[in-house]
């Protein structure tokens, strides 16, 4: 661990000690991302500060292990290039990011669930929904049970900022081979972003209703690491220095 960048190391003790806080509190029948995870902005239980509190929960450890793993492997060069502010602001900002871009694709799932509903059914899930959902259970009806998803399940995990970590390896470093199995000649970084992304995206307007991942949530991350890049190499370049 000495020789990983002090962020990076940070980020990964946070993770890790969060993920044994969360079985810890399990056991005294408390479930944290109850109270950490990222809910919808009109559940009962939202609050500001999940915007950040989710990216340091996790949905088990296969979920933890390939976040962690990528911000190691990949998260640590970022952190040499920038720095250590530079890289806490840019992993933190695209958190906060990908958890926006969550919100407005729930607020939409939402509207468009609530617009074919009788008013007496959505009026069931608003007052009961939340309830239900901090004992495990769910509605019968599919349409209810569906918009109580949407409303009261919340959204956990570092993927937003990892994927904008991605981003930003393939953006400082495009050209860089990289070997991803199973593939069996190695691909350069920019090609494997952009895999990635549009994987994510297909992914997301699928809309499997089995498929428990925030798609959309890892775009909204890229897309503001994209974003905040360019900014940074064009204030760079007008200061006389070149970002590469």
């Amino acid at each position: 661990m000495n020789n990983i960048p002090t962020v990076t190391k940070n980020l990964l003790i946070i993770n890790v000690l969060m993920y044994l806080g969360t079985i810890a509190a399990e056991r005294y029948n408390i479930d944290l991302s109850e109270y950490l995870g990222l809910h919808f902005v009109l559940s009962e239980h939202f609050n500001a500060a999940q915007l950040i509190t989710y990216m340091f929960m996790h949905g088990g450890f296969t979920h933890l292990f390939f976040n962690m793993f990528a911000v190691w492997m990949f998260g640590r060069i970022l952190e040499q290039v920038w720095g250590p502010r530079r890289f806490l602001f840019y992993y933190l900002l695209c958190g906060i990011g990908a958890g926006l871009i969550q919100e407005v694709v729930s607020g939409i799932h939402y509207y468009a669930q609530v617009s074919s509903m009788p008013p007496e059914a959505v009026e069931g899930v608003l007052s009961e929904g939340a309830k239900a959902m901090s004992q495990h259970l769910n509605f019968v009806d599919p349409a209810m049970a569906s918009l109580n998803l949407t409303l009261n399940a919340p959204t956990v995990g570092a993927s937003g900022a990892v994927y904008a970590i991605l981003l930003g390896f393939g953006m400082l470093f495009p050209n860089q081979p990289m070997f991803i199995f199973p593939l069996p000649i190695p691909i350069k970084a920019k090609y494997f972003v952009m895999g990635y992304a549009l994987i994510e995206l297909w992914s997301g307007i699928a809309n499997n209703p089995n498929d428990n991942v925030a798609h959309f949530a890892h775009l909204g991350g890229m897309i503001f690491g994209f974003f905040l890049i360019m900014y940074w190499r064009k204030k760079n370049r007008g200061n006389g220095y070149y970002y590469n």
